[in-house]
């Protein structure tokens, strides 16, 4: 019997998402009645407004009841990135809707959980906007491993350090970003330019890029960026990865075309606290030790959900140090 597979890699072609669940017959009946049942109330709650009856919370509280049975009835939140389902591919079964934790996160160290680590495998994905830049990002890693990434790593948050650790949500993340950016510079790895301003990095802002992290410029890629071989970064927003070809501001498709080496995105709405945590992202990336994919997997909340990683999973770009 051979070695346990640690990691999957889906290659240029294979599709990015699944799709949620069809409705069967039935479902799709309900889902017309609550549809139905909805406007009448709406109708209802204009007539109350407009002859200035003050009684119209019940109607809002029937119809907010409505939409949630609507919500669940189409199982949107059933969607997730194949990647991210191909995780748990040796898992006999698991709830399909949102979620579920990822084994792996440092995070979770010592909880008990409902996947094991066993039951869990990394993957990564070699792919992009076209077949010459899957090739070129694949040749960088090799290249770049062997000398060790070389440029300045850029780290844009939506203001200064908050005095006190925020517990969740966006001051968390952007607390992470700041906390990222004083490692760099405590390692003196290389120079880190921290933005701490509500806008981003602009055009010509960012020459000799090696890392990045940043928000939140949905579906709108900024070209700061001359991104050296080899280099690492995201844009948290919600739908950087919704695809890899074609057109548009995608930040994901954007900077693989621009030149990067690796990223990572959601392929839909994934909520904050999907992504990668900053901080424990590029200290592990940077350590010399972890590859791409133990550092991603090991920073990452949740599977079976939104997020891809697109890079050569083995590259370790500050492998030199070791």
């Amino acid at each position: 019997e051979g070695p346990a597979i640690r990691c999957l890699v889906t290659m240029y072609g294979v599709p990015l998402k699944v799709r949620s669940p069809e409705l069967s017959g039935e479902e799709k009946k309900r889902l017309a009645e609550l549809v139905a049942e909805k406007k009448v109330f709406q109708k209802e709650l204009e007539n109350a407004k407009s002859s200035k009856d003050k009684d119209t919370q019940s109607l809002k509280d029937n119809i907010s009841k409505i939409d949630k049975q609507i919500k669940s009835l189409r199982k949107r939140d059933y969607s997730a990135a194949v990647d991210s389902e191909l995780t748990l591919v040796m898992k006999d079964s698991y709830p399909l809707k949102f979620w579920q934790p990822n084994p792996f996160f440092i995070g979770f160290r010592n909880q008990k959980l409902s996947i094991s680590k066993s039951e869990a495998i990394m993957v990564s994905r070699l792919d992009g906007p076209s077949v010459k830049i899957v090739k070129r990002i694949i040749d960088d890693a090799v290249a770049v491993e062997k000398t060790g990434l070389k440029g300045t790593a850029y780290f844009d948050a939506k203001g200064p350090k908050p005095n006190k650790t925020p517990k969740g949500g966006s001051g968390f993340y952007d607390n992470s970003i700041h906390l990222a950016a004083e490692h760099l510079s405590s390692q003196q790895l290389l120079p880190v330019v921290l933005n701490e301003v509500k806008e981003l990095f602009q055009p010509g802002e960012a020459p000799d890029a090696a890392l990045y992290c940043g928000w939140y410029s949905l579906y709108t890629y900024v070209d700061a960026f001359d991104w050296n071989p080899g280099s690492v970064g995201y844009h948290i927003a919600s739908q950087e990865c919704q695809t890899l070809k074609g057109s548009g501001g995608y930040w994901c498709r954007s900077m693989l075309e621009d030149g990067i080496t690796a990223t990572l995105g959601p392929v839909g709405e994934p909520y904050l606290q999907a992504f990668p945590i900053p901080e424990m992202f590029f200290k592990l990336l940077t350590d010399g030790y972890y590859t791409l994919a133990e550092a991603y997997f090991l920073s990452l909340p949740y599977v079976s959900w939104k997020m891809v990683l697109v890079g050569d999973p083995l590259y370790r770009p500050f492998k030199v140090r070791r």
